[in-house]
Parts: structure tokens; C-alpha cells; sequence
């Protein structure tokens, strides 16, 4: 380095700053472009070519210990040779779960969509950050015409909206958006002077509903969860009531937050019956539509949601609805939508920080497009991209087949677990969630009591470890409102087939041939 230093010192008009030459980049073009090439190719061999491959593992499973020692996770005073760190981008793939593999049902986002991917690669490369039109703006114009398609899909006429990093932040700003409507002085004079603020949600809502209402200053006791039916969708006469208890109590409720595909069960609330107790009492209607909310692009499926938007001659629909491309319909981790149906600058008037540094009024073209004062990000990704090529790739048409197909699929899967024995079904599914209990031979003669369910609740955490240690495939199993350990199966990917499903319940059945 010495050396270096003193050949480019010699060198005509070289400028030292406090011990830096500041002549020339510093970084190797050439042999980063080299990196680049070569990344890009390991990409290629060792995942988008694999994707579809079903004899890959799903999982090269490792205990923590074990793969912190593989993979060598000390960084260091000087930097590692291009082939170590090639070799690191390998052992990252290798070790890593295969979400884009056929038999990954562990959560509900999976498989690869090429379109996506390729968007991805172009926003990783350019690496913009979308607050302004002047910083960002092909991604600006995207998403404002992603979003204005989807308000369409929903049923609005107008409305607005920004993509989120997840769909709980996605639920926090619609609870804050919510409150500041109620009162919109809290912007500016805070929680001091308020009334106790209370609000609506199912008891199987999603666990972001009480964070939200935690980190928001509301408050989890304020959280009203609402008693649901045997499918897991709220009870709107149950909600009636605890609105009625609220205000008896002399609290200010002013939010009931529906959910559209719960996360364990896939129940869908009865949305025009909660509209109409929400018109009846005033208060905002926000649909937690990140998981369901992909039925709307199905003419076969989208009455899961009737309700969303309501006929034009009722006055009251959901005032937002969160909504995640990346799960039914493969947008790539994370795309994830809020949308609100006010189109009066509700959003901004609730988020902007006017700062001048960034958003300044006289500049030479429209400042209308400088959106970034909607969110409580600076810098943000732009994650609607990824969604318009798949979706300019797809058509809607296209979209609409992979709903088709997944829901199709699972239909499939349910037929099947009815006709095998040991397969026992929680409910009906009306989305992609498939619930069972694997009942192992050995229980199966064995009397329906504590013991019976004290033994069955072992049965999905065995096979799940077998799974995964044997890498075929990944299933997700759980506890639930006082039923023992059960596996839920998520269909999605449109690399899945009948074949996949075929395989998961002989694969069961292998794995816990000796329970």
C-alpha cells in the first residue's frame, strides 16, 4: 500500500488531504464488474435454474453453532479475496431455505416469479430511493399507477395510497390514519387531553394490531378483540355489543380493523356486516387484506371480500385496506400496499414533514410527484416496481390464474386428506390454508381424551424436525385457540403440482411411520 501511495504522489498534480490522495477512484472497476459477473452466475446455477427442481433439498439444515463456524462470520481489518467471498455467496445459498422450491409450504409467501426477479436485480443495481420525482422518477410514476389499479380492483373510485416495508407497518399507519381523522390536533399537541381511544379487531387478527396500538401510544388494553365463530370470522353482533360497552365506559372508539384471510385459519370477517355497524357508529373500517387480498383479482374468488368497497347507493365500505403482492401473487419480499379511499390528501396531512431539504415548492416541475412526505420513511424502496413488470408480463389474466390454480390446488389437497386415513381436517378451508392433524397409527385405536390430545400435540414438532433434517420439504404446524399442534398447509406458488401435494401427505406419513 506504501508503495502505492508513493507512486500516485509522484504522479502530476496528485492532492494529499490529511494523509488521503484524492486522485482517481479508489475502488477496482474492473475487477468489481469481474465479482459481479461471477455472483450473477453462481444466482443463475444455484438458485433460479434449481427453483423448479424438485429432488434439491428444500433446507440444508445446520444447528446455529455449526453454521456460524461454516460460514465464517468474523469480519476482519483487511478485506477477503474475490474467491473467498464467491465462496461465501455460495455457502449463503447452499445454507439457506429455498422459499422459490416446489415443497416449501412453511409460510405464506413462496415460489419465484422470473419478472419479479429481474426487477429486482434493475432496483438493486440503480439503487433509488422513492421520495422524489427528481431522485426517482420512473419508480414514482409506477407506483402511482400500481396503486390507482389496485384502489381499482378494490371497487373505489378514487383514492390513494404507498407501498410499506410489510404489511404490519402497513396496519400501523392505518391505525394512526384512523386516529388522526378522529382527532387530528394529536399530530401537533400529542396524547395529553385525549380521551381513552379504543378500538376493534377480531381474536384472530394478526399480532401487528397489538404492536401497532402498542407503538402508537394506544395502548394493547384498548385493544378490543372480537369474538369469532367456529371458522375464525368475527361475530358482527358480538362487535356491536363491545362498540356499545365502549362508549358506555365513556372511552372514544374510533377503529375497527377486519381481516381478510386470517393467517392461521384464512377466515375472511363478514365485511358488509361490520361496514354497516361502522356506518351506524362512525367509525373507520380498515381491512387487514395482506394475505386475502389477492382474491380480488379472481372474478371466480373475489366475493371472499364482498363488502370491501359497497354499493355506490351506501355511503360507508373499508376506509383502507392493506394489501401484499408478495404473498398469493409472488411480487418478491417485500410489496406490501396500504390504500386509502380518501382522496383528499388524507395521508400527507397525517405524515408530512414539509422537509425543505427535500421537498421544496419551487422547483421546476410538478411537485405533486414528490410523494414522499406520505410516509414516515425517508428512504424507501421502490416495491411496487417488481409488481408492475409481473404484472405488465402476466397481464391480469395471468394473475388471476395463479389465484385460480393455487385455490384449485388446494381444494385438490382437501380431497385427498378426507380420503387417507390418519388425515383429520380442523374446517373447510375457503382460502389456500389447509389445517389437519396426522394421526399416527399407534393413536389412532386410542380413546378421544386429555392423553389423546396430550400425545397428538408431539406428533406435528417430531415431524417437522424430520423434515427438515432430511431437507424434502417445509410445512408449518402450531398450537391454536385450545387445539392441540396441527399443520397448515399454504398453497401458492405456481410451481406447485398435484404431484407436491400427493407427495407432502406420503411424506407424513413416512416420517412418522414409527410414532
Amino acid at each position: 500500500v506504501g508503495v502505492c501511495k508513493q507512486e500516485m504522489l509522484q504522479k502530476k498534480n496528485a492532492v494529499l488531504v490529511d494523509g488521503v490522495i484524492l486522485n482517481g477512484p479508489i475502488m477496482d472497476s474492473k475487477a468489481g464488474e469481474k465479482l459481479v459477473e461471477e455472483a450473477c452466475k453462481i444466482i443463475m446455477e444455484e438458485v433460479v435454474q434449481k427453483a423448479d427442481d424438485v429432488t434439491e433439498k428444500v433446507c440444508e439444515w445446520q444447528a446455529p453453532e455449526t453454521l456460524k463456524q461454516i460460514l465464517d462470520l468474523e469480519m476482519r481489518d483487511t478485506g477477503e479475496c474475490h474467491q473467498k467471498i464467491l465462496q461465501l455467496c455460495r455457502d449463503v445459498i447452499k445454507y439457506s431455505v429455498k422459499t422459490n422450491h416446489p415443497r416449501f409450504f412453511n409460510q405464506l409467501y413462496a415460489g419465484i416469479d422470473y419478472y419479479s426477479l429481474v426487477a429486482r436485480f434493475i432496483t438493486e443495481a440503480l439503487n433509488p430511493s422513492v421520495y422524489t420525482y427528481e431522485v426517482s422518477p420512473v419508480f414514482l410514476l409506477v407506483e402511482e399507477a400500481v396503486i390507482k389499479k389496485m384502489i381499482e380492483f378494490i371497487g373505489w373510485e378514487e383514492g390513494d395510497g404507498i407501498f410499506n416495508p410489510g404489511g404490519s407497518v402497513s396496519n400501523m399507519y392505518a391505525m394512526n390514519l384512523a386516529r388522526y381523522k378522529f382527532c387530528p390536533e394529536i399530530k401537533e399537541k400529542g396524547l395529553s387531553g385525549l380521551p381513552r381511544l379504543v378500538l376493534f379487531t377480531s381474536e384472530e387478527c394478526h399480532y401487528s394490531m397489538k404492536k401497532a396500538a402498542s407503538f402508537l401510544g394506544i395502548g394493547t388494553e384498548n385493544v378490543y378483540f372480537i369474538k369469532t365463530d367456529e371458522r375464525g370470522k368475527m361475530i358482527p353482533e358480538e362487535l356491536e355489543k363491545q362498540v356499545q360497552r365502549a362508549r358506555k365506559e365513556g372511552s372514544a372508539p374510533f377503529l375497527v380493523c377486519a381481516t381478510a384471510g386470517t393467517t392461521v385459519l384464512g377466515a375472511f370477517d363478514p365485511l358488509d356486516k361490520i361496514a354497516d355497524i361502522c356506518e351506524k357508529h362512525g367509525l373507520w373500517l380498515h381491512v387487514d387484506a395482506s394475505w386475502g387480498g389477492s382474491a380480488l383479482i379472481s372474478r371466480k374468488h373475489r366475493r371472499l371480500l364482498h363488502g370491501i368497497h359497497r354499493q355506490v347507493n351506501l355511503v360507508h365500505g373499508a376506509d383502507s385496506v392493506a394489501w401484499n403482492p408478495h404473498k398469493m401473487l409472488l411480487a418478491g419480499i417485500q410489496c406490501c400496499a396500504l390504500l386509502v379511499k380518501d382522496s383528499s390528501g388524507l395521508l400527507k396531512k397525517c405524515y408530512s414533514a414539509e422537509a425543505a431539504y427535500l421537498f421544496q415548492q419551487d422547483k421546476f416541475y410538478d411537485v405533486s410527484y414528490d410523494t414522499g412526505d406520505k410516509s414516515i420513511q425517508c428512504s424507501r424502496r421502490p416495491d411496487a416496481f417488481k409488481f408492475w413488470l409481473m404484472w405488465k408480463a402476466l397481464g391480469t389474466m395471468g394473475l388471476e390464474e395463479r389465484v385460480n390454480r393455487a385455490l384449485a390446488l388446494a381444494r385438490y389437497l382437501v380431497e385427498e386428506i378426507k380420503k387417507r386415513e390418519g388425515f383429520q381436517l380442523l374446517l373447510e378451508p375457503e382460502y389456500a390454508n389447509i389445517c389437519f392433524w396426522y394421526i399416527p397409527p399407534s393413536l389412532r385405536k386410542m380413546e378421544d381424551g386429555p392423553e389423546f390430545w396430550q400425545k397428538l400435540h408431539q406428533v406435528a414438532p417430531i415431524i417437522k424436525e424430520r423434515m427438515m433434517k432430511k431437507g424434502s420439504m417445509m410445512l408449518g404446524y402450531q398450537p391454536h385457540r385450545g387445539k392441540v399442534n396441527f399443520f397448515r398447509q399454504v398453497v401458492i406458488s405456481p410451481q406447485v403440482s398435484r404431484e407436491d401435494m400427493d407427495f407432502l401427505l406420503d411424506e407424513i406419513q413416512l416420517l412418522a411411520k414409527d410414532l
